[in-house]
């Protein structure tokens, strides 16, 4: 159809121009309707997570209940409860070394309902010895540190040795014979003792084991001749004579073994594995729903009572300053850098 007066390209042009014209205020409706919708989202989720929490939070353990991480986080989420105004669940998830527990929190929805809870060996170590589905400084994002405690360097009662440098010396001298006591691939008896060798030049027979009750069994025995021992686990023994130990793997001593020297003291600096312990959520958790988590530790590590629980345990709390979640970052973080290099090194594989 011609416009009376208009050559046919000069209409097809106004056609064009009216069509560009309706297509602009066109789009400009949409934007403002996508900047209305994020607002409204926004602030849906800033009154979602000012509310939370509004029903029971779940704190995923990635170990069977019983065990120590068990007994901390019971510890912990009673007193938790109190700040946050609702029950906290604790959900055993266990198999391949912590993975799937730590796995499930990884991809649960980041509303604050759904928690981890693991140390050193499942949000660390595991990151070097198993192909994760995860990433463990990516898709975690942490709250707290939690508490922590040293290992024990010990030996069965005959080993010669008075001190630790004795003990390097002797296991220089012996060392197509000496045998050390391991809780599986990539356990923190292992690790430990894998870096021993690095430090101070040796070279042990590993002798695996399926937990740490019948490694200390052995050692108590005389079957094998050294092993690397959680603090609360094995101090009884040390205090009741049975094994000996030589130093405890930190650069302070610690305050449930003021008598055991550190690895320093001993002879043997930078021999230090801590075994901390941390809170995660999922990846995109909003920020201020980390903060009340975060408050509800803070809150629960203060409590004579919970702390009183954890000294009972053999756990050290950290100072406030290294409870919150910005400190958790960059010490899982200098933790990996630390760790995956020697595991791997090492050719662990997880089991």
């Amino acid at each position: 159809m011609r416009i009376p007066g208009v050559s046919a390209p000069s209409a097809r042009m106004a056609a064009r121009i009216a069509l560009k014209r309706s297509l602009g205020r066109f789009s400009r409706l949409i934007s403002n309707l996508t900047l209305v919708v994020a607002a409204l989202l926004a602030v849906s989720q800033a009154a979602w997570a000012e509310a939370y929490p509004t029903r029971p939070i779940t704190i995923v353990n990635p170990f069977a209940a019983g065990g120590p991480t068990d007994a901390l986080v019971r510890t912990l989420s009673e007193r938790m409860r109190v700040s946050l105004g609702q029950p906290l669940i604790v959900e055993n998830v266990t198999g391949a070394a912590g993975t799937i527990g730590v796995g499930r929190v990884a991809r649960a929805a980041p509303d604050g309902y759904t928690v981890s809870i693991g140390h050193w060996s499942t949000h660390v170590i595991n990151g070097a010895l198993y192909a994760l589905p995860f990433d463990l400084l990516k898709d975690l994002e942490p709250i707290a540190l939690l508490t922590s405690y040293p290992m024990l360097l010990l030996t069965k009662n005959d080993v010669p040795a008075k001190n630790l440098t004795e003990l390097t010396t002797w296991l220089k001298a012996n060392e197509d014979k000496v045998s050390v006591g391991t809780i599986g691939v990539g356990s923190a008896a292992h690790v430990a003792a894998v870096y021993y060798e690095r430090l101070a030049g040796l070279k042990f027979q590993f002798v695996p084991y399926r937990g740490a009750a019948p490694a200390l069994q052995d050692l108590m025995g005389g079957r094998i001749d050294l092993l690397f021992d959680h603090l609360p686990n094995a101090l009884p023994q040390v205090r009741e004579g049975k094994v000996r130990a030589f130093a405890v793997t930190a650069n302070t001593r610690s305050p449930n073994a003021p008598d055991i020297p550190t690895v320093d003291e001993a002879g043997l600096p930078g021999l230090h594995i801590n075994i901390w312990y941390g809170m995660w959520v999922p990846k995109g958790t909003p920020t201020e729903i980390k903060a009340k988590l975060n408050l509800a530790v803070m809150e629960a590590l203060a409590d004579p009572k919970v702390q009183h629980q954890l000294t009972e345990l053999g756990q050290v709390i950290p100072p406030r300053d290294q409870q919150t979640s910005e400190a958790l970052a960059a010490y899982q973080k200098a933790e990996a850098e630390k760790w995956w290099p020697i595991v791997k090194a090492a050719g662990m594989k997880g089991e």
